[in-house]
Order: structure tokens, then C-alpha cells, then sequence
């Protein structure tokens, strides 16, 4: 595993690098640090990346009109976006993953209908899995699709949904049988055309992007909007499952980053005791452990990404990308706030605001404790979930 950068690589994060320094970054600190960036300003945000292939069309082939970008090739990237932004990062980050999951699904007219959409930046998609009740384990699903002659009527509630607020629509987990897993399926719901509800969720951290409540009240969907095939919910899911873990792991390598970097130039701005606090062994120590922490992150995210280019099944190390990256990251922004002191807790340094988003990336798309179940299970053969 050669993760040098290629120079197409390099020339490719170089230029985003400028892009993100000139352009992106003063519409990011308006918003700074909990105000939420509406709808059409995240629209364009996402428009004025796709020539970088950052607007949600980069992972996709360019025989469907996207860019056909490596996984690791568009990890680089979407670090440094991270950086700058963990909010617009997790947005991207749904857009792309439900480019994604209209590219490879079996539904050609819904893909014809919404991905060219989705690759001009025109609509943003989300995707509803968990529930009120329903977390980690999907397979207690109980939002239903009922058989309705030629429609399906959906009725239950979605939340912790990201992007949901924004969403011109979403992919639905729902329930079409009561046989366990195998009663899961996928269905797309257009708000315009069907209608649905949401409502923003206000939270710790990453609160200038839309994470919602989704509210389906007997809504009438055509049975021609069923994206998989009926009762493959479940599989389809821990698929997908595979590619977002390394994702938000790579979010909170880049929000990690943002606070050592902060660190980094505090330590050696801040005098006490007659010289640069970073010249303090103790200081040093920490930065040290915070820099180890932080390649091994990332190069646990960089072999999951390395795994999916090659079409290596990848979920145990998907897994301990998230699991260890996201963890990390809080150590990490947690010694950038011990760092700056007493500086560190107010908002005008920006590390209170790292460390409260770098808490948030620990719960999503399965707990770190449910990583851990999935690794174990994979070294003993023996299922928890059991």
C-alpha cells in the first residue's frame, strides 16, 4: 500500500487547496460558529465545487456524468474540506453517498430521473435510516411501505437524518414485510411530488448543517420509486455502511487536523515562564501524541479507501477506521483546547467549536461500541448482536 500522492493527485488537492482558501472560506466563517447555512447557499457551495469534483459528482463514472474520481484520490480532497468545515463536509459528504446509491441501485428510471439532477448540484438527497427507536440496530426498522394497489403509503418517522431539512428527497428504509431483516426495502420520496415533513434538530456541535426529523404521514409513493429490489433493505445498507464509515472517520481526521493546526500556531505565539509555551516539554509531549494519533487515523482511513478502489470487501476495516479516527479526534481537539488554556474554552479561538464537533462524529453511522462489535465478531467468529 503506496499512499504517496500521485501528481495528479497533488496538482488535484493543490487547486482545491486554493479554492477552498480563497473562495470557500469566507462564505464558511459567515456562518461561524452555529448558524446554519441555508439550502440554495449550500446548493451553491456544492455548485462551485463540482468542477473540483467536490460537488457530489467526483465518486461517480463518468458514464452516469460524473468524474470517476478514486476513493482515495477524492479522500484527499475531502479531508482538506473537513478542515475547513466539518458542517459543509458532512453535507457533502450525504449528497455524494445518495449520488452514489442512485448510481449503483436497480431502478434505471429514478436514477435517470434524479442523479443528472444530483450532479448539477440542482437538488440535494438524503437518506432516512434511523429512527425514534431504531439506532444502530437497522434491522428493527419499523417506518412502513404498505401495498396500495399500484402505490406504496408510507407512514412513520425519521431522524437524526443529515441533510434532512435541505432534502428534495429521501431514501427511505422502510418496512414492506414483518419477516425481520428480510421485510427491509428502499423507496424514494420525492417532497414535492409525495410530500414530508421535517424539522431541524438543534445540537452540540456541527450545527451550520440541517440534521433533522422526517415525518411521513400516510404518504402515497409509486411502487415504481422502489430503488432495490423488495427485502434487500438490510444488505443494501451495511453496504453502504462500508463507504461512509471511512468517511466520517476522514471528517474527523480533518477536524482534528483544524485543532492541531490551531495548537501548533498557539504554542508558538504564547509566552510563559520567559519563552513560546511550546517550548515546554509537556507541551511538546502533547503535541507529539496528538500528531500520532493523527497519521494513524488517517492511514486507517486511507486502507479502507484503498480496500473499496480494488472492490475489496472492506467492513472490518472500514470499522476500525471509524471507530479509531473518530475517538482520536476528540483526544486531539481536547489537548488544542488544554493548549490554549484559558483561551481555549472561549469561543473567539475556534477550538471549543472543533472539540464540540470532533464529540459529534463519535455516534454516526454506527456508535464507536458497535464498530467494536463489528471487529470482534470478525476475531472470534462469535456475533454479539445475537
Amino acid at each position: 500500500m503506496n499512499f504517496l500522492p500521485t501528481d495528479e493527485q497533488r496538482l488535484a488537492v493543490e487547486g482545491f487547496n486554493r479554492f477552498l482558501d480563497t473562495k470557500l472560506s469566507p462564505i464558511v466563517r459567515r456562518y461561524q460558529p452555529d448558524k446554519l447555512i441555508e439550502k440554495e447557499q449550500m446548493l451553491e457551495i456544492f455548485r462551485m465545487m463540482l468542477p473540483y469534483g467536490m460537488g457530489g459528482n467526483g465518486l461517480i463514472s463518468e458514464g452516469h456524468g460524473g468524474m470517476g474520481m478514486p476513493w482515495l484520490t477524492y479522500a484527499m480532497m475531502y479531508e482538506r474540506l473537513a478542515r475547513l468545515s466539518g458542517d459543509v463536509a458532512i453535507s457533502l459528504l450525504i449528497q455524494q453517498l445518495g449520488a452514489y446509491s442512485l448510481e449503483v441501485c436497480s431502478n434505471e428510471a429514478m436514477r435517470q430521473k434524479y442523479l443528472p439532477r444530483m450532479l448539477r448540484a440542482e437538488i440535494i438527497a438524503c437518506s432516512g435510516i434511523s429512527e425514534p427507536g431504531v439506532g444502530s440496530n437497522v434491522a428493527e426498522v419499523t417506518c412502513r411501505a404498505r401495498a396500495d394497489g399500484d402505490h406504496f403509503v408510507v407512514s412513520g418517522e425519521k431522524t437524526w437524518i443529515s441533510n434532512g431539512h435541505y432534502s428534495d428527497f429521501c431514501m427511505v428504509i422502510v418496512r414492506t414485510a414483518d419477516e425481520g431483516a428480510r421485510g427491509l426495502s428502499m423507496i424514494l420520496v420525492d417532497r414535492a411530488e409525495h410530500g414530508y415533513e421535517s424539522r431541524n434538530i438543534d445540537k452540540l456541535g456541527l450545527n451550520s448543517t440541517s440534521t433533522a426529523q422526517l415525518f411521513f404521514d400516510d404518504v402515497r409513493v409509486p411502487a415504481a420509486n422502489m430503488l432495490i429490489t423488495a427485502g434487500t433493505g438490510l444488505k443494501n445498507t451495511l453496504v453502504l455502511f462500508e463507504k461512509a464509515r471511512p468517511m466520517v472517520g476522514l471528517t474527523s481526521v480533518g477536524i482534528a487536523q483544524a485543532a492541531l493546526d490551531k495548537a501548533l500556531a498557539y504554542a508558538k505565539e504564547r509566552r510563559q515562564h520567559g519563552k513560546p509555551i511550546g517550548q515546554h516539554q509537556l507541551i511538546q509531549g502533547m503535541l507529539a501524541d496528538a500528531a500520532i494519533e493523527l497519521d494513524a487515523a488517517r492511514l486507517l482511513v486511507y486502507r479502507a479507501f484503498n480496500l473499496i478502489d480494488h472492490g475489496v470487501r472492506s467492513e472490518v476495516e472500514s470499522a476500525m477506521a471509524k471507530c479509531y479516527a473518530t475517538e482520536i479526534a476528540v483526544d486531539v481537539a481536547s489537548k488544542a483546547v488544554q493548549i490554549h488554556g484559558g483561551n481555549g474554552i472561549t469561543k473567539d479561538f475556534g477550538v471549543e467549536l472543533l472539540f464540540r464537533n470532533a464529540r459529534m462524529m463519535t455516534i454516526p453511522d454506527g456508535t464507536t461500541e458497535i464498530q467494536k462489535l463489528i471487529i470482534g465478531r470478525a476475531l472470534t467468529g462469535l456475533n454479539a448482536f445475537s
